[in-house]
């Protein structure tokens, strides 16, 4: 594994570091056995930086992440990171109550790298003014955070202030060659490793988009590369190319991805890459950016929905169908919004336009009315006959096998 300096601290971090939003699911929660032979694999391999947080899978994911690490009495061997959800506080009390809730979920007396969850500027204002930097301070002090943090989703003027507030270790930004302009881009990411910040990569796939088999006209730019890669060894592969970069999060859920990304996590060093290589990157993200309708990274800050969209499946059959050319798209649309996998259906067409979801967008897209861009594109007269028809199918095959 290749490891990275942390410059105010002198820790080694692994270049790859273990994302616990996306763990393998099952029956609606996580798949608890998978999900802990994986981790428990890549912590094998070299992998000493596990990032979680108060709301992933549903306030699951730091129970689970502090049952394993206890069970196999591995809570030393690693950097546990997790977050602060300022939204839910109003005061330095309240954040410490949460904090302590968190070392009781985590079964741990410190942690290692704690971050202000989903920052941008209007939300740190509002942070310092219920203390959250008083209680960052006596957190510190007392030893239940080692490293103060930060992760950021807003606008780029919004993020060196908030680099220049506080004596931060480290930052977590959304970054990846589609991203070098937005939020906190290329930009922030070189100004947070100016101030001797490491800086952790959370979306380095876009939600999963820059791994999939990739649209043709990307497919021909990838092709001309004298060394062959897959969609996602580009897109990592460049990301450790730079050196502000400490750690890559990857939010791992298949086997072959996790050896994969481990791999390329050993073999990708920085300023390696080609001038050659670098044009193509340059030239794939421009054709991407041509093709995706919608730039949803799957991160599910949206859910639950109020009138139960499905919100990112929705965008990622539609964009399935645009951007990858995905014949199936639509039927894989009416399969997993249209109550065939689910309880109730969770189409985009069920939208009421509350806006709820506008205020939790880190990419500030216009769900609202993207979603009706869905609707056109993807539902129609025959919606809910098909719906219907697939129902019956599957009751009908359920019975056969009974």
């Amino acid at each position: 594994m290749q490891y990275r300096h942390v410059p105010k601290n002198g820790d080694q971090l692994s270049a790859l570091g273990y994302g616990c939003m996306r763990f393998p699911t099952r029956l609606g929660g996580i798949d608890e056995k998978k999900a802990e032979r994986q981790m428990m694999h890549a912590l094998d391999q070299g992998i000493n930086y596990f990032d979680t947080a108060y709301p992933y899978h549903s306030n699951k994911s730091e129970p689970f992440v502090g049952k394993v690490f206890s069970n196999n009495n591995c809570r030393d061997k690693v950097k546990l990171a997790t977050k602060l959800p300022h939204w839910m506080t109003h005061s330095k009390a309240e954040m410490e109550d949460i904090l302590d809730e968190q070392l009781a979920k985590l079964r741990t007396d410190r942690i290692d790298y704690y971050l202000i969850h989903a920052l941008n500027g209007e939300l740190w204002e509002s942070a310092k003014q219920h203390g959250v930097i008083e209680f960052m301070d006596d957190a510190l002090r007392k030893g239940k955070i080692v490293n103060a943090g930060f992760s950021f989703h807003g606008l780029s003027e919004d993020f060196n202030p908030i680099v220049d507030d506080y004596d931060w270790t480290f930052c977590q930004i959304q970054y990846n060659f589609l991203d070098t302009q937005n939020q906190a881009g290329t930009a922030g990411l070189e100004y947070a490793a100016s101030k001797e910040m490491a800086v952790m990569i959370m979306e380095p796939l876009r939600g999963g988009n820059l791994a999939k088999t990739p649209p043709p006209s990307v497919h021909k730019i990838w092709g001309r590369a004298p060394d062959k890669k897959t969609p996602a060894a580009w897109s990592l592969s460049w990301l450790w190319d730079h050196p502000e970069v400490t750690v890559i999060l990857s939010g791992m859920n298949d086997d072959t991805h996790i050896a994969e990304n481990i791999e390329l996590a050993r073999t990708c060093l920085p300023n390696a890459f080609t001038d050659q290589e670098s044009l193509l990157v340059d030239e794939a993200a421009g054709e991407f950016r041509r093709v995706m309708k919608v730039g949803c990274t799957a991160c599910q800050y949206c859910m639950p929905c109020p009138a139960g969209v499905n919100i990112p499946s929705a965008f990622d059959c539609y964009n399935s169908k645009h951007a990858f050319k995905d014949r199936s798209a639509r039927m894989m649309y009416l399969f997993q919004n249209g109550g065939l996998v689910t309880e109730k259906p969770t189409l985009a067409s069920q939208c009421v336009n509350c806006g709820k979801c506008l205020e939790k967008c880190p990419q500030s897209l216009a769900i609202p009315d993207l979603l009706e861009e869905v609707v056109q594109d993807m539902e129609g007269f025959m919606t809910k006959p098909m719906i219907w028809l697939g129902k019956r199918m599957m009751k009908v095959k359920r019975k056969n096998q009974g």
